[in-house]
């Protein structure tokens, strides 16, 4: 009896190794499975990604530098490319083999261009045209510089392309003015020199040469009377107004207020450019962009609009609630692995949800199933008893109902369901009890 006992213990001590076995190989085949599942299905973000800018040193350029901080934060790489300005930041952007996944872009370069691989994450800046003459003022009016020797900035520019827009509606061109293509470091050196006439530049009010400039009496910051027209035949113009005095208080520079055009700049990215770094880069533009300025409060920038482009998913998304749950309180390469896990599994549990639902169902169907197989044979051979005559032999039945419970005593079942075993038992009993009483009648 007791070796028995020990057989049934070591049995039963080695399928629960056995189970647990099955167990790990399942979970670490699983574990695989959702790793290759969440790199397939939702791709983990660059590490590395390129933003086109500006000019070395100018405003673009130095923006760039503290996205680039504040993205290796959180390990991400910022490449920055600098180029002419937003007209060929926006080339860069359109062309897929350039490399380039994010850069900044001013409003009405895209033209009427109607991209589809472009999305803006929204508006961060407005950036002034400023109109600087030296000499008699020309009261704003820009027919005043026919015959002049005129900067617009070098192709390429932003400037470039909002000046060319401007002097053709005005009827000036190169036959009637003399067009410079210089950066605004090198038109605000010759302007203070005398070399030009005038200069239209598009940029920031913390750009040193507009600073310099402002508070320069040799120079005069023009204002556009007509300001009203131009935007309302250029949507993408805004009206801003510089203070007098916010050059040089002591000097009172400019001696009045000035109303410039300014288009905003936004921070434009290709389409397929992953959701994560997407959210990093508005995050770095919230740090960056949502200060007060002299042109715009406190937490104007960012700002939801879309621009010449339409807002991505993921900007629509942070303008709304912020960024991502995880995001805010994780690491962000464990928030984004996280976020893939979950994507990964809500389907999956979705599809097996029925199958968890039904398969307890399932398995105790089977269960009753092995014990129910047994019961019917048990109740053909008391039937067979039954129709047989008190006299006639019933050996083999005897022979059958030992196989019988042979196979039940064998038969292993969960705890829950050896209660019906103990049943069929106990009825194998009651049946070999009625041969016993027939043999001995």
């Amino acid at each position: 009896m007791r070796t028995v006992l020990k057989d049934m213990q070591e049995r039963i001590r080695t399928r629960r190794r056995t189970v647990r076995l099955a167990f790990l190989a399942a979970g670490a085949v699983a574990v695989v499975a959702l790793i290759w599942g969440i790199l397939l299905l939702n791709p983990m973000p660059p590490r590395t990604v390129t933003m086109t800018t500006g000019g070395e040193g100018g405003a673009y350029h130095e923006l760039g530098k503290r996205y680039r901080e504040i993205l290796s934060r959180s390990g991400v790489k910022l490449r920055l490319l600098t180029s002419a300005g937003g007209i060929e930041n926006f080339r860069r952007l359109s062309d897929p083999r350039s490399g380039v996944s994010v850069g900044f872009v001013q409003g009405g370069a895209t033209g009427n261009s109607d991209r589809t691989d472009l999305v803006s994450l929204g508006t961060v800046a407005y950036e002034p045209l400023w109109f600087f003459y030296r000499g008699r003022n020309p009261g704003g009016k820009l027919e005043g510089l026919r015959g002049r020797r005129l900067s617009i900035g070098p192709e390429g520019s932003g400037t470039r392309d909002l000046a060319v827009t401007l002097l053709e509606a005005n009827g000036i061109d190169r036959g009637v003015a003399q067009l410079l293509p210089l950066t605004p470091h090198d038109a605000g050196e010759q302007l203070l020199s005398g070399r030009i006439d005038a200069a239209l530049m598009v940029a920031g009010w913390e750009s040193p040469v507009v600073r310099r400039l402002l508070a320069s009496k040799d120079v005069e910051l023009v204002s556009f009377p007509r300001a009203d027209a131009y935007t309302a035949l250029y949507p993408y113009l805004n009206k801003v107004t510089v203070p007098a005095g916010v050059g040089d208080l002591a000097g009172d520079r400019p001696p009045t207020d000035a109303v410039l055009l300014a288009p905003m700049t936004s921070l434009v990215v290709r389409k397929d450019l992953h959701p994560a770094i997407q959210y990093l880069l508005l995050d770095a533009a919230t740090q960056i962009h949502s200060g007060g300025g002299i042109f715009q409060k406190a937490g104007r920038f960012p700002a939801a609009e879309p621009g010449d482009l339409p807002l991505s998913d993921a900007a629509q998304q942070f303008h709304k609630t912020g960024r991502p749950f995880l995001q805010r309180y994780l690491p962000f390469w464990i928030a984004v692995f996280l976020w893939g896990l979950i994507l990964l599994l809500i389907p999956v549990v979705g599809a097996f949800y029925p199958i968890f639902r039904i398969a307890p169902a399932l398995y105790g169907w089977g269960m009753r199933r092995r014990i129910f197989r047994l019961y019917g044979e048990l109740k053909f051979l008391e039937g067979d008893l039954d129709r047989r005559d008190s006299g006639e032999d019933a050996g083999d039945l005897a022979e059958q109902l030992e196989r019988l419970e042979g196979r039940a005593n064998h038969l292993q079942v969960p705890l829950a369901y050896t209660n019906l075993l103990y049943n069929l038992r106990r009825d194998i009993q009651l049946v070999r009890d009625r041969l016993a009483a027939r043999r001995v009648t």
